[in-house]
């Protein structure tokens, strides 16, 4: 066993991107991965730690209870302004805790997130694309495909799933926002999850009183205390909107970057199911996971001591070649499973079915509909989402019919 690495560690995480090339990770993360695919790296603290970028070694973190999810006992592995310990995880917050609180939560909900359900829904996600793309003909031909398409299809969704009235997004878009910048302080970021939750809470007295069809009228008549409803409610609300709209954005984005591959889809709709993957895997948009060793724990021959910080790069594991030939070519008809976009183990994302069934919609519906669909703006000035720690972008200027 070789307990500690000669090398020097490495300064935080690189966040770096080449320039020009968004969908590809920082150059010093592939560097990395391909010379030490686990290595040491000294968090913006001070802390000593780990980084995973390696496909093997991150899904080997990633599944073993012995790393803990919960903030307190983690360093943040980029700076943010402040050294100062981590908060725990809001009540609710399930990326945050450990067994058997999180085993709890996570049987309570996965129930009403099976493949079976979700492809229930597949009907009415075809109904508010098709509604969208409508409103797009009609308002088009220049128009930002965030705000026309990608938001409302997820922000429908999760919103008619949950209960929670899409006229209402305007009190809690810009808190989840707030959540999700790298730049904001914990203390916003305390304040914006009270605001969210604040809103679910009220909302969840009025289930209470006249529950209807829907997931929090189900989890109102749970053993969950009103605090952990709240919790749990803005969770889902916040997951189930910001990532799927930036991955439908972001994958909008690369297509339109790769012209042969957006054809294929357009002309092939059997790509469908493993073009999701696949963009999932070239554009992954969650940066790196957190975990804490709560004891010695070997991986890949290295010794990670009791208390150390490890961050794992999903960016970098899913370019891994050792995982997938020619990693950084885009191609919709790889086999891409074990792509760890939804990251992996007992946190895997709860929603990753919602997910998939919005983007097997989305991504066809667009091209088929609009295949003469453009950028309508210079790539370079597509305001990515680079302070963010769900990576995408901000705004997509798109055209379509003739220049």
């Amino acid at each position: 066993m070789q307990h500690e690495l000669t090398n020097d560690p490495v300064d935080g995480l690189p966040t770096d991107r080449p320039e020009g090339c968004p969908f590809d990770p920082p150059t010093a993360l592939g560097q990395l991965r391909d010379e030490r695919p686990l290595a040491r790296m000294r968090f913006p603290d001070g802390h000593l730690g780990w980084l995973a970028t390696g496909h093997s070694a991150v899904r080997a973190i990633l599944r073993d209870a012995r790393f803990s999810s919960r903030y307190e006992l983690q360093h943040m592995p980029v700076d943010v302004g402040t050294t100062g310990e981590m908060a725990p995880a809001p009540v609710g917050d399930l990326t945050g805790i450990d067994a058997p609180e999180h085993t709890r939560y996570r049987r309570l909900l996965m129930g009403k997130f099976t493949v079976r359900r979700m492809r229930l829904l597949t009907e009415r996600v075809e109904q508010i694309a098709a509604d969208h793309l409508d409103a797009m003909e009609r308002q088009g031909p220049v128009l930002d495909l965030v705000e026309a398409y990608a938001r409302p299809i997820p922000g429908l969704t999760i919103c008619e799933l949950l209960g929670v009235p899409y006229a209402d997004q305007d009190r809690f878009q810009q808190h989840i926002e707030t959540s999700m910048k790298l730049s904001s302080t914990t203390e916003e970021r305390i304040t914006a999850m009270e605001a969210i939750q604040a809103y679910i809470h009220e909302l969840a007295l009025d289930k209470r009183a006249t529950p209807t069809d829907d997931l929090l009228s189900d989890l109102t008549r749970s053993d969950l205390s009103g605090e952990e409803l709240s919790g749990i409610g803005g969770f889902l609300l916040g997951a189930g909107l910001d990532t799927t709209t930036n991955m439908i954005a972001f994958g909008t984005f690369a297509l339109l970057r790769h012209p042969d591959q957006f054809a294929a889809l357009r002309d092939d709709p059997g790509l469908t199911d493993s073009a999701v993957e696949e963009l999932m895997r070239y554009a992954t948009i969650a940066r790196a996971g957190l975990r804490a060793a709560l004891e010695d724990v070997e991986v890949e021959g290295q010794l990670i001591r009791k208390g150390e910080s490890v961050a794992v790069s999903m960016e970098a594991a899913n370019r891994d070649p050792a995982k997938f030939p020619d990693p950084d070519v885009l191609d919709l008809r790889r086999e891409a499973g074990g792509q760890l976009g939804f990251g992996h183990g007992i946190h895997q994302c709860l929603g990753q079915q919602l997910a998939r069934v919005e983007m097997r919609v989305a991504f066809p519906a667009l091209v088929s509909r609009f295949p003469t669909l453009r950028l309508a703006v210079a790539p370079e000035d597509v305001p990515l989402r680079t302070g963010m720690n769900i990576f995408g972008v901000h705004e997509l200027p798109v055209a379509w019919g003739e220049e």
